[in-house]
Order: structure tokens, then sequence, then C-alpha cells
């Protein structure tokens, strides 16, 4: 039995922030609409749609950012009014978990009965709809529950079989299925095992035991020896602040990650256990279809401990509040593989460790994180953008590496590659000359006033930074140059427009540079190597 709430990333902010998920409302995560409310929907919006086409299509759309963390507090609530009707239920994303039929089926005298009175409890306790269904494997039941149905013991590969590929959730594999003629999950079922695992690796043989209807717990999945559960505990300082509590959670992740690893396992089901200071002890399951990384591990470790540890209400109108806060920090926590998969994949080498030097690093960082705090270290992100300055963005190590800009679109005045080796964190002040001796412009109509001849680079008021201190104060004669690429940006809001010029240049001495033209003055923006 999956049980799924429509939506949930907007109801979530209907819950926690008061945003009615009557009004139009869509959710983005990368500038692109990931869940839409039904007031939505009726004006054009849907799924996948980038930020300003949503908006052209409904004017008066509330835009919220993805915020995991705030589903999974919201939806806390939920699982505990299911977990009030059924036992063992497993949490596989906000918004969705699932139990095993067998028994609400036997208690409540069938699997209509059964779904009816769970669909029903949640709706009066928490003020949340949801759609239930029921199907041989978690994969075949969630499809089920979009549409309310409750399929046969057996008929599952035939109710798969004409569902198209995309509900596989995996673009890479539905984009190369499509290309080679496989449009339904009967069709991708029907090819031979052997030949899937050799052509689309691990993940493409997973996807195919998914869409022939059979769960990919059959594989190799087995209740772990009790040592593989990792324990930390936090007598003297008990967590309960949630930036406290996730850091803790992203350390006894990586334990668990590299415990596993070293026997050769992968986790796909994980038990979130904690015990207050007060001696409440509080309990949930978090599910995955594929392999938990140490990263995802720590996400929802991280969601789960946000969620015990804010105490969110539940809707107006439903039957009783929320659970509460506890009423005191947590001082043990302990993280359990409930299921796992043996996964060679992560197996130590004959002749040394696999990834052994990759696992060193990571040791590394997080031991910096330690030190000086999670924001100390950073790693790029490439995304799109029309400068070298917004084609970048820093993001804490650990965190969720999602560009700041989708790279997708064409990006109109971008400049062509190379890409600078050095992009300086603040342009410095230059001056263009031609032969003469004049400033060169740049006509409305993007014409050179005359060639460029000559470059003198000044320093700006905060002084030279990094990068740009072997550059500052020097002038050049140009040898060559290439441009302009004119860039128009905002043009619609005047106090946010921008417009500039860039160009390529290169010295006698063989430095090359790109420069910009704004408001009649010339900048140092980046270094060539």
């Amino acid at each position: 039995m999956l049980l799924w709430c429509p939506d949930w990333p907007v109801v979530a902010a209907d819950i926690v922030d008061g945003i009615s998920a009557a009004t139009p409302v869509a959710v983005l995560h990368a500038n692109r609409v990931v869940a839409c409310s039904e007031a939505a929907r009726a004006d054009g919006v849907r799924r996948g749609l980038r930020k300003r086409e949503a908006q052209s299509r409904c004017p008066r759309l509330t835009v919220l950012d993805h915020d995991p963390g705030r589903d999974a507090r919201a939806f806390e609530p939920v699982a505990a009014a299911v977990e009030e009707v059924v036992a063992g239920v497993e949490l596989i994303r906000p918004g969705v978990c699932a139990v095993a039929a067998r028994g609400p089926t036997r208690y409540f005298g069938g699997e209509e009965q059964a779904a009816e009175r769970i669909v029903e409890h949640v709706a009066q306790t928490c003020a949340v709809e949801s759609q239930l269904g029921i199907a041989d494997g978690v994969f075949a039941a969630g499809l089920a529950a979009r549409s309310g149905r409750i399929v046969p013991p057996g008929d599952t590969p035939g109710f798969l079989a004409g569902l198209p590929v995309e509900a596989l959730g995996r673009p890479t594999l539905v984009d190369l299925l499509r290309r080679l003629g496989l449009r339904t999950l009967g069709d991708f079922a029907a090819l031979p095992a052997g030949d899937v695992l050799a052509r689309f690796g691990f993940d493409g043989a997973l996807a195919h035991r998914l869409a022939g209807g059979r769960d990919h717990r059959a594989l190799a999945v087995r209740r772990p020896p009790p040592d593989l559960a990792v324990t930390e505990t936090y007598d003297d300082d008990p967590l309960d602040r949630v930036d406290a509590a996730a850091f803790a959670a992203r350390a006894l992740a990586e334990r668990l990650h590299d415990r596993l690893a070293g026997h050769g396992l992968a986790c796909t089901r994980l038990g979130i256990e904690a015990v207050t200071a007060h001696g409440q002890e509080l309990h949930r399951v978090w599910r995955h279809d594929g392999l938990l990384t140490a990263s995802a591990i720590a996400d929802r470790v991280r969601w789960q401990l946000d969620g015990w540890l804010s105490g969110t209400s539940r809707r107006p109108g439903a039957a009783r509040p929320g659970p509460a806060r506890p009423t005191a920090g947590i001082i043990r926590l302990r993280l359990v593989p409930d299921g796992v998969l043996a996964h060679l994949g992560l197996q130590p080498g004959l002749w040394g460790e696999t990834g052994e030097e990759r696992e060193r690093a990571h040791r590394a960082l997080n031991r910096v994180q330690g030190l000086l705090g999670p924001e100390a270290v950073g790693t790029v992100v490439l995304g799109g953008g029309r400068s070298p300055a917004e084609q970048t963005r820093f993001v804490p190590w650990g965190d969720e590496r999602v560009p700041a800009r989708p790279a997708a679109p064409p990006w109109p005045g971008r400049l062509p590659a190379p890409a600078p080796t050095v992009v300086l964190p603040e342009p410095m002040p230059a001056t263009v000359l031609d032969a003469t001796g004049e400033p060169v412009r740049v006509t409305a109509r993007l014409e050179v006033s005359a060639p460029p001849a000559r470059l003198e680079i000044g320093i700006p008021a905060a002084g030279p930074r990094t990068g740009g201190a072997a550059t500052a104060g020097r002038a050049g004669e140009i040898v060559g140059w290439a441009g302009p690429w004119p860039v128009d940006e905002r043009w619609w809001a005047p106090a946010e427009a921008s417009r500039r010029a860039r160009f390529q240049v290169s010295l006698a001495d063989g430095t090359a540079l790109l420069l910009a033209l704004a408001g009649g003055r010339w900048w140092v923006e980046a270094i060539y190597d």
C-alpha cells in the first residue's frame, strides 16, 4: 500500500508558511516548476516549465523555492496519522509513504476497506487529501496511487505494460529508450535482462526489473546484522537546534556509508532513531528506490531531525494538533540500515582501495568543516549565464550541487570559448585608447568608434584582489581584439537594468584579458591563461 499526497510541496507551504494552496502556487527548483496547485494547472502551469513561462501563463502565480526540509516537517504529522492506523510505515519521500498490505487487509476485511480507512483517517486528523494505491511492489503501488487504483495480486506486470517509460522517473534513460523506439514499460520489460545490464548498467537493470513488475527488493535485500548500525551520543551537549543536529547528522551519515562500503553494501532503507534527555524515543524509516549515497543519507537524517525538533502544526481544520516538539534535546542518535543491497561498486580493489584518494579528500574536507564551520569549505558548481562570474556558484561542501542558473538556455550574448582562468572578484577600472590617444567608444548600433590600440589598467579603491595584483597598474599595446558581445539585461525594470559590451583583447606581452564597457567606463573582468 502506498499513500500519495498530491502536490505535496504546495500543501507543505500551506501548512508551514500559510500560503493558500487554493490559489495559483508553483514550487520551483533550478528555475523549473516541480509542483503546482490545481488553480495554477487550470491556467496552464505544468511541471517542468521555466519560471518565466509559468508566470506568462498565470500572471497571478505565487512562486516559491523548493524546500525539502519544509516538506519533510509538514509530512511528519501525516506519517504519524498513518501509524495510528497501521504499523510499519516507510517514508519514501515527503508526501509519500508505504506500508505492507497484508496486515491492514486482514484487519479491516479487505484491501478496499483498508485503503478507505487510511485515507479517511488522514483527512480527518490532518485535513490533508491523499490517494492510496495497492500493487505488487512499491514502484507499481506508487503509479496505482495516482489514480487511486487497487491492482489485483499477480496483475501488476499487465498494469505496468501500457504505461509510458516516463513513469520510470529517469530522464536520461527515458530519452535513450525513446530514441530506441521503446515507448512503454511493457516494451522495455520485454528486453532480455542480460542485454539490459550490459547496455544500461546497474541502474538500467534496476529500472528493467521495476518495469516488469518485479520489485527491486527481490534482488538481494536482507536485514543487515546489528553491527552495521551507527550510534552517537550527545550527553554533554544535547541536540536542540536544527543547525547543530544537521551538522551532527552529516558526520554520522558518513560513518554509516563508510561502514556499509567496507562490506560491499549500499543502503536502500534507513531507520532513524533518537532518544531525548527526558527519555522520549523517536523512530522513523525512510525508503529509497535506488542506492542511498552518503549525502542522501545525511539529507534524510537532516529532514527528519528538522521535523522532530521543529514540531510543526497540522493544517487549520485538522482534528488534532501536530506532534509537539520534544521537551528536551536529543542525547542519542542511531542510524540503522534496515535494507541493504550487495553493491560491488563499493568493494575495495584488489591492488589498493577503489576511490581511496576521493574518500581521503572527503574526510579532510569534513575535518576542515568541523574545525571552521560548514560554510568554510566551498565547491564550484557550473551553470548558465552570460558572464564568467554568473556561470559559477560556490556551495558549501556536502550541500546539494545545484547551479544558480540552468545551462540549457542559449543565453544570447554569452562569451565564446575558451573560458577565462581567473575571474576577478572585483573588476578593475581601465582605459582603452585608439591609435590617436582618444578613448574607444561603442555606439548604440554596436559600432566601435576606432580599433583599440592601448590599454591602461587602474587600481580599484579597495586595492588589487587575488588574481589581479599582477595586472593592476599596468599598461600595454593591444595587438589583437574581438567583440563586442553586447548584453542588455532586465531592460523592462529600470532599477535593475544592465547594459554592457564585452571585448577580448590580447596585449603585446602575451596577456589576454576580458574587458567590459558599461556606462561609458571600461573594466577588466577576467584574465585568460
